[in-house]
């Protein structure tokens, strides 16, 4: 695919995920499944694994403060725990709770119920035209994400260093 192609589908891809992700989120909260749909993105994350604080701030492009915020939303809530691993008190992990990982599952089987009605309309052709192009997006973008600190040291092996003034 031609550069320019693939920028085009990426601006495309751009524009349309939010709006799904704005379609689906609206429709959650009228019918009263989510207060803020951002934590139903970190309640996801956290469903793979516990991380810390640092690391979830990283991963959602957001400050530690913001952060400690959503978590302190979602622990009062009881959908997250803060707990420290034995060998290293002075970690911090969030881990979901199982009543998190119930919210999870209840929003997640309302977004699909949402989102299912809003596709019921498109006839065979177009259903079957999405659920490719959806299955070449899985295909591109399937691999796991590189963790935080992994990307963060990528990023700055690709800086180039800057050339040394010589005194000649």
């Amino acid at each position: 695919m031609p550069r320019s192609a693939a920028r085009d589908a990426a601006r495309e891809i751009l524009e349309i995920v939010p709006l799904v992700m704005r379609t689906v989120a609206a429709e959650l909260r009228s019918a009263g499944e989510m207060p803020a749909p951002a934590h139903f993105g970190l309640l996801t994350v956290l469903g793979d694994q516990a991380r810390t604080l640092t690391e979830l701030a990283l991963l959602q492009g957001v400050s530690l403060p913001t952060m400690s915020n959503s978590i302190s939303t979602l622990e009062q809530r009881g959908w997250v725990k803060r707990s420290s691993p034995a060998k290293d008190r002075r970690v911090v992990l969030i881990e979901i709770t199982p009543v998190g990982k119930a919210t999870v599952e209840r929003v997640g089987r309302a977004a699909e119920s949402h989102l299912g009605d809003r596709l019921a309309a498109l006839d065979g052709p177009s259903r079957r035209k999405l659920q490719g192009g959806l299955a070449v997006l899985r295909q591109v973008f399937d691999a796991p994400p590189p963790s935080p600190l992994q990307a963060a040291r990528a990023t700055r092996r690709r800086t180039p260093a800057r050339p040394v003034a010589s005194n000649s």
